[in-house]
């Protein structure tokens, strides 16, 4: 480890986000603080489906998205579901997605997340091979199984678009998908194999990378609320918090779906739209183990083999943030999963059910870069179901913004004050 000589940070936020920026900051020669408003044990990125997603090059606001959220929003069962309410700022956040779910959109930014998430899968294979870190790091694809023709029509022309993208795609019957999985019965139609995404454990990543940093002598502040920022010729020369006053050269704001809040204290209209979501894990009798992680497409739960279980996860549900787990949201998830794997008899401890906030910003496109209203300002978020597939992509690249050095990939489609 290199002696910190560069300068000081505060990053606040404690995700995958602000961990991945405080590694390659601290290795970069930084001296780094992290605020963060709750614990280090447990936030939105240790309960995630921890999959590496270079497949997911299609942002979320996306043709044919709106028409599917109409059908599902008045389900509480659905994928998707939007939680009335005399909110503001999802009207404003809804009017945005609208307006950016069409082809165009798409096409102007499918190259720009794809590049993303590829250079961050490769950042994690090197962090993989580093001493202290083991967090289950594969690389053999991702199925997206499907049931329906239509849904089948739709996948193979993403998957041709990923093709033409230079991903590595396979698409395969029900033959082809019950042959990876030898331990379950599948019953599907078929399924595309993006052979390029990859899966991790998350809890065991987040634990590594907090116990790496510590000894690298980051400075970690738990439960730590910003309060103020005391500003001065375009610069944040304080961080004022319910804990002490903080100052140093650089501000990272890494704070997830709190985002917004955080930089409208700047000024700032950064719109993040908190999705929730929940997983459990389970435990498969003998030998019923998965062997590849996948997608229940029409259900739009997510299935992963980890820690010697499976994690299952799903639902998108917007609106204001509350911490009450809606049990009939988790049982959707729980009543797909025999449709796609009849030998699963799933049964989940009501009590263990884990929910968080993905960061969804109004146009499915992630925030990172420098503010142009503060010169020492940066911002790493809003990466919503890609968050911890980019956290190493957003680290470096912030790093590689307070090092003044070109970054790796062309960050201009994620400007975070694309809004203000």
């Amino acid at each position: 480890m290199r002696t910190a000589n560069k300068g000081t940070v505060i990053i606040i936020g404690a995700g995958i986000a602000g961990l991945s920026s405080a590694f390659y900051l601290v290795r970069d020669g930084w001296k780094v603080t992290v605020l963060e408003q709750g614990s280090l044990a447990d936030n939105c990125s240790y309960g995630n489906a921890g999959m590496i997603v270079p497949s997911h090059f299609i942002p979320l606001a996306a043709p044919g998205m709106v028409e599917k959220g109409l059908r599902w929003m008045f389900n509480k069962k659905s994928p998707f579901y939007i939680r009335p309410s005399l909110n503001w700022n999802l009207l404003n956040w809804g009017i945005t997605f609208m307006k950016s779910a069409n082809r165009r959109h798409v096409d102007n930014h499918v190259e720009a997340i794809r590049d993303a998430n590829l250079y961050s899968s490769g950042l994690y294979d090197a962090i993989a091979k580093m001493p202290g870190f083991n967090f289950e790091l594969e690389k053999n694809g991702i199925m997206l199984l499907y049931k329906t023709p239509e849904v089948e029509r739709e996948e193979i022309e993403v998957a041709q678009r990923g093709r033409d993208l230079g991903l590595d795609v396979e698409v395969l019957d029900s033959a082809g998908i019950q042959e990876l999985e030898p331990h379950l019965k599948v019953d599907v139609r078929g399924g595309i194999r993006y052979k390029c995404d990859g899966k991790l454990c998350p809890q065991k990543l987040m634990r590594q990378l907090i116990a790496y940093l510590k000894e690298a002598g980051v400075d970690f502040q738990e439960y730590t609320h910003v309060t103020k920022f005391v500003q001065a010729a375009q610069r944040v020369k304080q961080v004022q918090t319910n804990r002490g006053d903080f100052t140093a050269d650089e501000v990272v704001l890494a704070t997830g779906a709190s985002l917004p809040e955080l930089a409208s204290k700047l000024g700032l209209k950064i719109p993040v739209m908190p999705g929730k979501g929940y997983s459990f894990m389970y435990a498969p009798e003998g030998e019923r183990q998965l062997k590849h992680a996948a997608l229940l497409v029409e259900a739009r739960v997510a299935v992963t083999p980890m820690d010697g279980q499976i994690r299952f996860s799903g639902t998108m549900e917007l609106g204001s943030a509350n911490n009450t787990v809606y049990q009939s949201r988790v049982k959707g998830i729980v009543e797909a999963i025999p449709r796609y794997f009849p030998s699963l008899n799933v049964d989940y401890p009501r009590d263990k059910v884990w929910l968080g906030y993905r960061p969804c910003s109004p146009d499915g496109i992630p925030y990172l870069g420098r503010v142009n209203r503060f010169a020492n300002v940066t911002v790493a978020g809003g990466a919503g179901m890609m968050g911890l597939s980019l956290g190493p992509a957003f680290g470096k690249t912030i790093a590689d913004i307070l090092g003044n050095r070109f970054t790796e990939i062309d960050i201009q489609k994620f400007k975070p004050d694309r809004f203000s």
